[in-house]
């Protein structure tokens, strides 16, 4: 994939159409791979990796997408998964416990909520850090480290969750398109301010 601003002959577009095209198929490929759930956490880390390789003029496409994900999924992989479906399910478990009527319900549906959000935060950061592609405990401690140190960044995560949800919601096929630019905003979140070479390649 091309950073420069020049075209190739017979390229109509240019590359930051190309770029965006890539995104797009790439996103596809995450939604289809991510359908057993459990896949979602490799599939996005995988999606992140393939995305930071353009700044080294690496192909950011589907099959590209496909062929690193086929070095995953090993049980780490699927452990964060397990990990990552765990925490939804109790995290919706709470939210329905208190509103069943429960004494303090409010409060604690809040603080359930502010906590899942958190624990979401950390997650989708540690699947924008390099590490995450072989090393899930460090990923997580980074992206710890990170949501601390860095708010803005952790609030541009919220905002692209946000987006991709509300994207999702007005036009449910959408949701088949939008892991693509969720996983472009957790790699730019996560390489801004940080040396243009990645630390892991794909």
């Amino acid at each position: 994939m091309r950073t420069s601003g020049q075209r190739e002959a017979g390229e109509i577009f240019g590359p930051r159409m190309t770029l965006f095209a890539d995104v797009l198929s790439v996103g596809i490929a995450v939604a289809v791979v991510s359908l057993p759930l459990v896949t979602l956490p490799a599939a996005l880390s995988t999606a992140c990796a393939v995305l930071r390789g353009v700044r080294e003029d690496r192909p950011a496409t589907a099959g590209h997408f496909l062929v690193a994900l086929r070095r995953r999924l090993r049980p780490g992989d699927l452990g964060a998964g397990l990990v990552a479906l765990g925490g939804l399910v109790l995290v919706l478990a709470d939210l329905a416990l208190a509103g069943a009527g429960l004494p303090g319900g409010r409060a604690f549906a809040l603080l359930a909520a502010a906590l899942g959000t958190g624990a979401a935060v950390i997650g989708l950061r540690a699947c924008g850090r390099p590490e995450s592609v072989d090393d899930w405990p460090a990923a997580v401690r980074g992206a710890a480290r990170d949501a601390v140190r860095d708010p803005g960044g952790s609030a541009l995560v919220v905002l692209a969750v946000a987006t991709a949800t509300l994207s999702a919601w007005m036009l449910l096929p959408l949701a088949f398109l939008v892991p693509g630019p969720l996983a472009l905003a957790l790699t730019a979140v996560d390489v801004r301010g940080k040396g243009v070479a990645p630390h892991q390649r794909v």
